[in-house]
């Protein structure tokens, strides 16, 4: 299991509740945040709902 580097690129304002939910539960609270965390399912999960908002690498 790998770590993977998520940084939030654009702003939660105007998205839906869900969508700032998951931002805030991956630990992501202003833009250019970085936060890194294993690569399982439920991360990946979530860094897929916010994918247009969040840029990802490997770490």
């Amino acid at each position: 299991m790998g770590k993977i580097k998520v940084k939030q690129v654009k702003s939660s304002i105007k998205r839906a509740q869900n969508q700032k939910r998951t931002l805030e539960a991956l630990g992501l609270r202003r833009i250019g945040q970085v936060v890194e965390h294993d690569a399982t399912s439920n991360i990946l999960g979530m860094i897929n709902k916010v994918k247009h908002l969040v840029s990802t690498e490997e770490a």
